[in-house]
Order: C-alpha cells, then structure tokens, then sequence
C-alpha cells in the first residue's frame, strides 16, 4: 500500500492544475474574508459580535466548495482522459487499493490545506471586524468544521469523477450537487419540501461550517449527513470502476 500511496502522492503534486486549484482555494477563502469584512464593518452601526465576525469570515466557503470539488474530479478523471488510467490498472490490478490510495492521498493535503486557509480566512476577518471580544473555541471549531467541510467537498467531486469518468459532465454534477439543487430544494412547499431541503446535500454539510442548527441537524449531524452522501458517490464510483473497462 505504502508503494501505491508514493505513486498517487508523486502524480498529485506533479500535476500543476493540483497546485492552482488548491491557490485558488485559499484565495477565494482569503479574499472573500477582506471583502466581506470590509463591506459588513462599513454598514455595521457598532461592534460586530465575535461569534458573527468568524461566521461572516468563512462566507468564501460556497465557492471554495466548487474549487475543492474540481480538484477532487481532476485527480481521477484525468488519468481516463489521457488513458493514464489504464498503466494504473495494470501497476495495481486491485482497483479498490488504488482508489483507497488516491482518496489516502487527496484527503491529506486537501485537509492540511483548507484547515490553513480557513485559519487564514478567520485571522483576516478578525483583523478587519475587531470585535470586543472573541471565544478561541468557535475560532478552532469554525476553522476545523470548515477545513473538513472543503475536504469533503473535494471527496464529492473525487467519487463523482469515477462515477462518471468525463471531466466537464462530473464538474457540472458536482456544481448541480454543491450549489445549484440545495437552492431548489430549499423552495420545496410543505413540511416533506422542508425535511427534503434540510437534509440535502451542503444544505446539512454548511452547518458545520456555521455552527447553526436546521431543524432537526446540528452542526456535526448535519456534517455526517453529508458525509454520507459523499460515501455514496465515493462507493457507487468504486463498484463501477471494477465493473467497467478502462
């Protein structure tokens, strides 16, 4: 397995779209920081509480969330578009070891990164808001939750990209999934259209990132739930690979 892991870390950071994408990760969580900070404090009429100004500095997540995503369909849809896929097959005949190792592999730096960038969402905001006072639990929990947030959103595009295996269709999925119908599904009528939109996808993932309840999730509930959608895409991604053809 160690020899698996070497391999899929040496093609990971070989690959420059690796390196840009995880840039404009951590820009978008930066910059979405210093903007949102500097527009919320010109507006605000006193101090902004601590426990919002960590909040309103992560507002760069929903769109890190697609960055982190692409990335995820990139590590494996590239290899079926270059046929690369196919030298992997035959290195590691065991299908499922060399998806686990690409999953080992990804989650380690995705995690160590976007732990980063949201500490340095949080510390820019801060800087900005300078609110009266500011509780060091909701700064590691809001940076932890949004750290294994963008993870897991990087995770959901990975098992999207081997359940489809073409780039633009298993980004445009992600996008669908991330984004598009968590919206819809919050407009659902009646109390079925509620329970539907709470458990949705990053409609549960984001409360870990807010610290928030909704309805009957809290924050790290809400957080299982959408790991288990990613579980989905990641294990219904794995049964095809070993069924299908290179």
């Amino acid at each position: 397995m160690m020899d698996i892991l070497r391999s899929e870390w040496t093609k990971i950071r070989s690959v420059r779209s690796t390196v840009w994408t995880l840039a404009v990760t951590a820009a978008l969580m930066l910059g979405f920081a210093a903007l949102i900070g500097a527009a919320a404090k010109s507006t605000a009429d006193g101090p902004i509480p601590g426990d919002q100004a960590v909040t309103m500095s992560l507002g760069g997540s929903m769109l890190a969330a697609l960055s982190m995503a692409t990335l995820g369909v990139l590590v494996i849809s590239s290899e079926y578009r270059t046929g690369g896929i196919r030298t992997s097959f035959m290195a590691v005949p065991q299908r499922m070891r060399l998806l686990t190792g690409k999953i080992v592999v990804f989650v380690a730096i995705s995690l160590v990164v976007c732990l980063v960038a949201s500490a340095g969402a949080i510390g820019v905001g801060v800087a900005i808001f300078q609110p009266p006072s500011i509780e060091l639990g909701d700064v590691v929990r809001s940076s932890l939750g949004s750290g294994l947030y963008l993870t897991a959103c990087g995770l959901f595009g990975l098992g999207l990209g081997t359940l489809v295996r073409h780039t633009p269709g298993a980004i445009v999925s992600a996008i669908a999934l991330i984004l598009v119908l968590p919206m819809m599904a919050n407009q659902l009528p009646g109390e079925w259209g509620k329970t539907v939109a709470e458990y949705f996808t990053t409609n549960a993932g984001l409360l870990v990132v807010s610290g928030q309840t909704n309805g009957s999730l809290g924050p790290w509930s809400g957080f299982a739930v959408y790991l288990a959608w990613v579980a989905v895409a990641v294990l219904a991604g794995g049964v095809l690979m070993r069924r299908r053809d290179a």
